[in-house]
């Protein structure tokens, strides 16, 4: 039970937030501008990679003038202590030792904004434990990337 709960609190979690009345369907170019890139080079390269393909296979495509969409990333990390149990001891009662390791959280945040207004049109916001291996960051990438894009372009909502 114990790792199970263990799993779902290392889960990745992808958030996706969109201004309703934007006009989705107008969208068909897009061109990257500034946001806070990783502090690796290749990670960064994953990200813009990741987020060209999504786009594109949505229909939208890169241009270097006049596009409908900005795009920017922003990738932070963050350290965070997690008190470690080993045991309860002899007889379950105390005795047991605990040690502290540090965990580094990974942010992945991606903002639309529609080129005419200069407004934020859509975000999505993906959170993660960070691994050592740099391939298993690739896959949280790609994951992440997918699961924020999955919902894009948003739904009309309907209000009742």
């Amino acid at each position: 039970m114990i790792l199970g709960v263990a799993a779902i609190a290392y889960a990745q979690k992808v958030n996706v937030d969109s201004n309703p009345s934007a006009p989705f369907a107008t969208y068909k170019t897009y061109t990257w501008t500034p946001g806070a890139p990783s502090l690796e080079s290749l990670t960064e390269q994953r990200i813009h990679t990741g987020v060209n393909a999504q786009l594109q296979a949505k229909g939208l495509t890169p241009a270097d003038s006049n596009p409908s969409l900005y795009v920017a990333s922003f990738a932070l990390t963050k350290t965070e202590p997690q008190l470690i149990a080993n045991g309860f001891g002899p007889w379950g009662f105390g005795g047991g030792f605990a040690t502290v390791d540090t965990l580094v959280k990974g942010t992945l945040v991606v903002d639309l904004y529609d080129a005419s207004t200069k407004k934020m049109v859509w975000r999505g916001v993906a959170t993660a434990t960070m691994s050592d291996k740099s391939s298993k960051n690739a896959s949280k990438i790609d994951k992440a990337l997918e699961k924020m894009f999955e919902k894009y372009p948003p739904s009309a909502i309907t209000s009742r």
